[in-house]
This record gives structure tokens, C-alpha cells and sequence, in this order.
């Protein structure tokens, strides 16, 4: 039979593995294998090393029992892009970045702002496919409790504005705890029209890193420049970590629009441009 070189086995009984096995194109005889993997040994839960693609079942279902695959952890940072993410996973593990990239945005239901930042532990052989498929299906998994804790129900579109809303604010906030004030600052502004001229909406993608110039501000024109146009972009600049997203959906009430960060490296809020304007020349100074 066919193989990855690494299977990943949930937790369960031998009927259930067996279930998860077929669901996941590996073709396994409910009956007659069941026996086999009861005189075999129970398949191991976790990741398996299987080390080869093609082998007997009899040597498959050992493998299952019997090897368990080397691990090495990847983390996911909250507010770090796919993109640059992605780079990461592919020196880490030696795989393909231009497979990753093209397997990700053909699984993953948002072009951004998806994965749930976290330390994941990951095998060592693990082809790109199986590993965009479980960070996916994991943070699906994620994403949905959290929304139903909530809201007690899952609304694609209505996440997806606010993980827009929470990627701004986890590149814009200097700490979890600025990060509600942020999010009436970005609320305050939409409500009055304006535009949200925010310079972490343009860390997107290959620039999670690069810092902000009036150069980029004039000659970036996709909706990511909150510079150039008004109200939220087409899609989430970051992932975004729970408290982003809480602040998303629960914004401190405040008169506040403009904030800037001060020498202490937290932010200083203004309801007024008068007053943004005296904070800028104070740091200034």
C-alpha cells in the first residue's frame, strides 16, 4: 500500500483510528484489518514515522505500532504574516516554500490572518501537504471554539472582519493591554469616515518586518495603504493571537483618533489633532 513518509494518529480506539485512516485515503478493511492491528499491537497516537511511501500492510500496521517520528517545534508568534511564517517552515523542515505557499492559499478558507499562533510539534519528514493540512484543520478547529465561546455560533464573514480589525491592532498595539484602546481608536475613526492612516496595516505579507517610509506610503497601492483609502483592508495583515481578537469585538469606549508611540514605548492617545500634533513634537524633541 501507499504511504506518507509520516501519519499522524489521533487518539482513540482501533475502529475510530481505522475510520480516520479511510477519511484520509488510506484504504483500510474495517474487519479483516481491525484483527490484524489487534494482533499487531494498537497504533500509537501522534505522529508515526513510516520512513517509506510504498510497503505491506502487515509492515504498515507495524510501523503504526511500533515508530513513533522525530519532532521538532515550530512556533507561530502572533502577529508574524503567513508569508514570512511559511519561509520559516520551509528552512526548519527543508521543505518547498513555493509548495507550502501555493498548498496553503488553495486549502485555507482566508488569504491571511488564519493560522492560530502557537508552538506546534511537528515531525521531521512530514511532506508540505500534510503539514498546511494539519495547521489548517487545527486552526480551523481554534477558530470556531473561540468563536462559539463568543458568540455561541461560527459566521465566516463576520469572523473574518474581525480578524481584519485584530491584525491591525496586534501590529499597531505596544501590549495586550493597549490593545482595546487601539481598537476604539480604529472603531472612531471608521464611524467618522476616516481614513485610518495606520502604518501597521502595510506590514503585510513580505514586509512583516520592514519599516514604514513615506516612499512605501506613496507608492503602495493596495488596499493595505490605510494612507490612500478609507475604511478596513480586503484582507487581515498578520495572525492575530485571542486577545487581538477579543479586542476586535470588545473595543474600550473612548473619544480617542490619534495615537502615537512615546519614548516610554507605549502609546500616547488624542481625542483631538491638536493634541496629537503636541505629542509628535514632545517625542520630537
Amino acid at each position: 500500500m501507499e504511504s506518507s513518509r509520516v501519519v499522524y494518529v489521533p487518539k482513540g480506539s482501533v475502529s475510530q483510528i481505522i475510520s480516520y485512516l479511510n477519511s484520509n485515503n488510506f484504504s483500510i478493511a474495517k474487519d479483516i484489518d481491525k484483527y490484524l492491528l489487534y494482533f499487531i499491537g494498537k497504533p500509537q497516537s501522534g505522529w508515526i514515522n513510516i520512513g517509506e511511501t510504498r510497503l505491506t500492510r502487515g509492515d504498515f500496521f507495524y510501523k503504526l505500532s511500533h515508530s513513533k517520528a522525530a519532532m521538532k517545534t515550530l512556533t507561530l508568534i502572533p502577529g508574524e504574516t503567513t508569508e514570512v511564517f511559511l519561509k520559516t517552515v520551509s528552512k526548519d523542515f527543508n521543505l518547498s516554500f513555493d509548495k507550502l505557499y501555493k498548498i496553503f492559499y488553495q486549502k485555507s478558507p482566508f488569504k491571511e490572518g488564519f493560522l492560530a499562533p502557537e508552538s506546534y510539534n511537528l515531525p521531521l519528514g512530514i511532506s508540505e501537504k500534510h503539514l498546511i493540512y494539519y495547521l489548517i484543520n487545527y486552526s480551523w478547529k481554534i477558530q470556531k471554539e473561540y468563536s462559539f465561546k463568543i458568540f455561541g455560533e461560527y459566521k465566516q464573514n463576520k469572523w473574518y472582519k474581525y480578524l481584519i480589525i485584530a491584525s491591525i491592532i496586534q501590529k499597531e498595539a505596544a501590549n495586550k493591554h493597549e490593545m482595546p484602546m487601539i481598537s476604539s481608536v480604529i472603531y472612531n475613526r471608521l464611524k467618522k469616515g476616516m481614513k485610518l492612516q495606520m502604518d501597521g496595516a502595510l506590514n503585510y505579507g513580505p514586509y512583516s518586518h520592514v519599516k514604514i517610509t513615506s516612499r512605501r506610503i506613496k507608492e503602495d497601492t493596495t488596499s493595505y495603504n490605510t494612507y490612500k483609502f478609507k475604511g478596513l483592508p480586503k484582507y487581515p495583515v498578520c495572525n492575530v493571537s485571542k486577545e487581538a481578537i477579543a479586542a476586535a469585538i470588545f473595543p474600550k469606549k473612548s473619544s480617542y483618533l490619534y495615537f502615537v508611540k512615546n519614548k516610554k514605548g507605549v502609546h500616547s492617545f488624542s481625542k483631538t489633532y491638536a493634541q496629537h500634533k503636541k505629542y509628535v513634537k514632545k517625542l520630537q524633541k
